[in-house]
């Protein structure tokens, strides 16, 4: 195997001191030292292997003082075999590329998928102390003044969703808590309003609702009225002493 590695695949000239010596395909030319070095053998172990291969019709020898030319006997057909084993191997190999890189970029389609879908986003933990718990607090609290009955839900998961209400429809903090209020509060929503999804599904509904008891509340309010004189009344004139006189004894004969 060794020597099929080392013979050319294609005719080549080579300078060999003063000399232009061409090199046909499947030949090598060498030394019985090179040898020697190459595979760690002795002279000896290196001539008899030579011989063995020559006296099995595997290679041909031409030795000279300067040189040692050998010949790969039916080069042509071992070369055959080799590149088709070649190509095979660079098809499989091929194959096994491909079917890793799809594999690789289904795994990452995978991956990006499930950090991207909600329902593969790994839970928050939420500090007792960070607005959404405390939100979910609140509606709990409320709740449980309506209704003492009321069983504690998994607190968590409502921070979970009154965080979503505040980061993807950008509802402030103080506008949920009115509204949690409000709801609990109102005859009608204090027994439909028992969830933070339910306040954020309904959330829009709840505001308007607030708008118009407001817009009621500005139509039913005392009109109010100016106590200043009008410009275009008479300036009164003094009363006299016997108006006044009259209006003394009227006060003395009240019963009270």
């Amino acid at each position: 195997m060794d020597l099929l590695m080392m013979v050319n695949h294609e005719d080549k000239k080579a300078v060999l001191g003063n000399e232009m010596i061409e090199v046909k395909r499947g030949q090598r030319i060498t030394s019985i030292r090179k040898l020697c070095d190459k595979w760690s053998w002795s002279n000896t172990k290196v001539t008899q292997f030579l011989n063995l291969l020559q006296n099995d019709g595997m290679i041909y020898l031409k030795s000279d003082t300067k040189k040692t030319v050998i010949t790969i006997a039916n080069y042509d057909s071992y070369q055959s075999r080799e590149e088709g084993k070649t190509i095979q191997n660079r098809r499989d190999n091929s194959t096994k590329q491909t079917e890793k890189r799809t594999n690789k970029n289904n795994k990452e389609l995978k991956n990006d998928k499930e950090v991207k879908s909600p329902s593969c986003r790994k839970p928050e933990i939420y500090d007792e102390d960070s607005i959404p718990f405390q939100l979910s607090l609140k509606l709990f609290n409320n709740i449980r003044k309506n209704n003492s009955g009321f069983k504690q839900p998994n607190l968590q998961k409502w921070s979970d969703e009154f965080r979503l209400m505040m980061e993807r429809d950008n509802r402030t903090e103080y506008q949920i808590a009115h509204l949690i209020d409000w709801c609990q509060q109102d005859s009608f929503w204090k027994a439909n309003i028992l969830s933070p999804s339910k306040l954020r599904k309904q959330y829009d509904q709840l505001v308007l609702k607030i708008q118009s008891e407001e817009q009621t509340k500005q139509n039913k309010s005392p009109q109010q009225f100016s106590l200043d004189r009008p410009n275009h009344w008479k300036e009164p004139k003094p009363l006299t002493k016997e108006e006044i006189s009259k209006l003394r004894k009227m006060e003395n004969e009240l019963p009270y």
